[in-house]
């Protein structure tokens, strides 16, 4: 828990300026009750290059930095943690050093499914420096447990949830990411010799949170998946993916009740419908339909204009962390769940 006077922003410093990264800093700029006092990059192209620059937003006079100790040293209430992979040493250094953390990293989602020294270790750094840790994002974070626990507050009996997510991923994602995390543009081969361990896990993990919130107890999870291919090069960012390659993606997890399915997650991840799979694709979205004493459906679209996508559907992800960040400021020390949380209410600027 930080000890802040109410009457100074909030410090903030943004670690990573990928694009999920890039929007999270452009919001802490422009909002009412926080200060960027610091950037932390890892390439060195990117080391001593003005903030605003970093975003996409005029100079502020605050040049990222490569090292740890730089970040420590300006003594921020608040890091947003957001690299594409998770350092245990650098997270646990930072809450020894009373530093809180708002994340988008998969790995907090639900403290009980860490491994466990894993979670001795930064649990230990929390009560070290009395500071808190949250992860959150879109997908997984806010469709996954944010949003049902608001809409399951209609209902007193659960058969099943199903959230659907269509995503047409190149504006929402770096080409790092397209390519080297998720593997689009692999053969089918390549593909299936990657192991998406975490990313399956990650789904299993967010609806544990979201169970054991409702009160749910979750005996298992059935994962299932397929791919399909490009039947035309693609572009991407700066590169195209060959016809015949990977360019969507289906993943299934459900998680049983019983034996019975109850919570389920259904992903449609593309670069491109023209796809050798019939699959049922829609535009970018959520659709939740819950069945039980009170069925109902929900659809969520993004009515974005294509020569703004780019810029606006990395804040879906980033915006959720940014403004978790007085909660988890003011919050008991400790790895954080949705549930553990106040309501997050947006102080817009």
């Amino acid at each position: 828990m930080t000890q802040r006077s109410v009457n100074r922003p909030i410090r903030v410093v943004q670690w990573a300026t990928g694009t999920v990264g890039s929007a999270a800093m452009r919001a802490v700029l422009t909002h009412p009750d926080m200060e960027l006092v610091g950037v932390k990059v890892y390439s060195e192209a990117k080391e001593g290059v003005d903030a605003g620059t970093l975003c996409g937003l005029p100079e502020v006079g605050l040049p990222a930095v490569r090292d740890l100790r730089s970040i420590i040293a300006l003594n921020p209430d608040c890091v947003l943690y957001m690299p594409e992979r998770t350092d245990y040493d650098d997270v646990c250094a930072l809450l020894e050093h009373g530093i809180n953390i708002s994340s988008t990293r998969a790995e907090f989602f639900h403290p009980a499914s860490m491994p466990t020294d894993v979670r001795a270790r930064i649990e230990a750094a929390c009560a070290a420096g009395n500071s808190s840790l949250h992860t959150s994002g879109s997908s997984p974070g806010f469709i996954t447990e944010a949003l049902p626990i608001v809409l399951l507050s209609l209902s007193r009996r659960l058969d099943l949830l199903t959230i659907d997510e269509f995503a047409n991923c190149i504006d929402g994602c770096s080409e790092e990411m397209l390519l080297g995390v998720m593997g689009f543009g692999e053969t089918p081969e390549a593909f299936a010799a990657r192991q998406f361990y975490e990313r399956d896990e990650v789904f299993n993990h967010s609806l544990l949170a979201l169970a054991e919130a409702i009160g749910i107890a979750i005996d298992g999870f059935e994962v299932t998946s397929e791919v399909a291919l490009a039947m035309a090069p693609t572009r991407l960012h700066e590169t195209s993916i060959a016809a015949g390659t990977i360019a969507g993606q289906r993943m299934v997890t459900t998680g049983l009740r019983d034996g019975q399915p109850v919570l389920r997650f259904r992903c449609n991840w593309f670069v491109t419908q023209d796809i050798d799979k019939a699959w049922d694709l829609r535009a970018d979205g959520w659709r939740v339909t819950v069945e039980g004493d009170t069925p109902f459906e929900i659809s969520i679209g993004f009515p974005i204009p294509e020569d703004k996508r780019r810029t606006v559907l990395p804040n879906l992800t980033a915006h959720r962390p940014v403004n978790a960040i007085p909660y988890v400021c003011a919050a008991s020390p400790g790895i954080l769940t949705t549930a553990d949380l106040p309501q997050v209410v947006a102080q817009l600027s």
